[in-house]
């Protein structure tokens, strides 16, 4: 049983996409594969349950037949910083509820357990308990393998090495980075950066997606296609 963490430079970073393509990459090899997203800011109401449609686009990829609420504990209304989603419905984020959910898809007995996190690695949670407890915290405590996205704009090199420092500071282990340019403007100079942080970060790349602009292609296929790209070696060893 191998568990892995993906978490981002920042917010719109790519994560889902990524989260996808890496299940489906380990499914493809054979693996039975549980997900987990334990916060999701931004659902609808669809049959009195709140949805995320990140949390349902990676319980789609995953195999092992988990319920939404399974995937999702915790769902919030407003596409806004999770913390303030929650203050605003009188929701307690308690890292406690999000580490039960992990123990509960940690039932199944996956050959992989894959957690999406939300945000960077520095998410608050609940404020008003304590100002000094974030979604990191949920990783440490569950010593899980992290992997770092790296939203490719300007400024990603300085949020990449403070992210990695962050995690190595926290005792965790970093063991890879993805490459994402998540929108369709594409950064100046981008091969020149990507190489750069192959020179900076002192772990394996192992993936190197451009945003997908064919319009006649799904996204289910663009994941699908994206995985296949994916070296999983170093995520295996």
């Amino acid at each position: 049983m191998k568990n892995y963490f993906i978490t981002a430079t920042d917010t719109d970073a790519g994560k889902t996409f990524i989260a996808c393509a890496l299940t489906q990459a380990f499914i493809n090899i054979g693996n039975k594969v549980a997900v987990y997203k334990p916060i999701a800011a931004g659902c609808q109401q669809v049959n009195g349950v709140l949805i995320n449609e990140d949390a349902q686009l990676l319980s789609e990829f995953a195999n092992c037949d988990q319920s939404i609420s399974e995937v999702n504990p915790i769902a919030l209304i407003d596409a806004i910083a999770p913390h303030i989603a929650a203050t605003r419905v009188n929701y307690p984020l308690s890292l406690k509820a999000v580490e039960q959910g992990f123990k509960r898809m940690l039932l199944i007995r996956a050959d992989i357990n894959l957690t999406e996190g939300a945000g960077g690695w520095r998410l608050p949670l609940d404020l008003n308990v304590s100002p000094h407890l974030f979604l990191s915290d949920f990783a440490i405590n569950t010593k899980q393998n992290v992997i770092l996205v790296v939203n490719m704009k300007l400024g990603c090199l300085n949020h990449a090495l403070l992210t990695y420092q962050a995690i190595i500071a926290d005792g965790l282990r970093c063991i890879a980075w993805v490459a994402n340019t998540a929108s369709e403007s594409v950064m100046s100079n981008l091969n020149e950066n990507i190489d750069s942080l192959e020179k900076l970060l002192p772990v394996p790349k192992i993936a190197q997606f451009h945003f997908y602009s064919d319009p006649k292609m799904s996204l289910h296929k663009k994941i699908s296609a994206a995985a296949k790209t994916i070296n999983l070696a170093p995520l295996l060893a």
